[in-house]
């Protein structure tokens, strides 16, 4: 006499302990790209590190194209503190970083890999474009900005960024307040006062002979002097920049 088998229910998708997929599963669906953002305050060897991933990667055969979005030197490059720099492909306010990449491929060039710099100045809508082209295209997506202006609010372009990217690693270089804590804030400096207003998008550098670089400056000569100084979040709150900043927000010293 034969037994009837016993019928194997359906595995529940909502279970927690369903079954693994069986091998081969996967294997139709094409492997993806990830979305990667490395941020950390000024200082902290963002550029350096992207293109030391650069590097990294162009040693292994691999193929990249370079992005930046208003590089602190002015000119479409990706610019490290320590004196290395590489040429890239400035990112304009309505650029679609899908036709980057497209064009690339009518022109018989692979890419397999973007490295983005000054990501935080992005648009949200770039930034999406980013994640599709992970997505859809499997290209490895390295982003390397700031997260935070200089009033402590979240960049849109870093905020869609941490909404969306795979991987979210803040970069480990500590950068010091004067006072010897980690510092995390962006401030901007004109004439020893900490800025409090202003444009958002403002493009200066951490020493002080920097001048003001901001679109707007090159239409007023008399532009004032703006650098930025990363401080930690209570010097930041106070306007305080340190004993040798001058007569304004100094800490006193007896």
């Amino acid at each position: 006499m034969t037994v009837p088998s016993t019928p194997v229910p359906a595995p529940d998708p909502t279970d927690a302990l369903s079954s693994v997929p069986v091998a081969g599963f996967r294997r139709n669906t094409p492997a993806a790209g990830k979305l990667k953002f490395c941020y950390g305050p000024m200082d902290c060897g963002k550029s350096t590190l992207a293109l030391q991933i650069d590097h990294n990667h162009a040693r292994q055969g691999r193929r990249g194209l370079l992005l930046v979005r208003h590089d602190r030197s002015g000119a479409p490059q990706i610019s490290s503190r320590i004196g290395i720099t590489r040429r890239a492909v400035e990112v304009g306010e309505r650029t679609d970083l899908r036709l980057l990449v497209r064009d690339q491929w009518v022109q018989g060039q692979h890419v397999d890999y973007l490295i983005v710099d000054e990501a935080q100045f992005l648009s949200p809508e770039q930034v999406e474009q980013l994640a599709e082209l992970a997505d859809d295209a499997q290209l490895d997506v390295y982003c390397f900005g700031i997260a935070t202006d200089f009033r402590s609010l979240l960049f849109p372009g870093a905020r869609r960024l941490f909404e969306l990217a795979d991987e979210l690693q803040p970069v480990q270089v500590e950068v010091l307040c004067w006072c010897g804590l980690p510092g995390r804030f962006n401030a901007r400096v004109a004439d020893g006062e900490v800025l409090r207003a202003g444009d958002t998008v403002f493009v200066a550098d951490t020493d002080q002979a920097k001048v003001e670089n901001s679109p707007s400056a090159h239409d007023h000569p008399d532009a004032i002097t703006v650098r930025y100084q990363v401080l930690c979040r209570r010097h930041f709150r106070h306007g305080e920049l340190g004993p040798r900043a001058g007569e304004h927000g100094q800490l006193r010293l007896t």
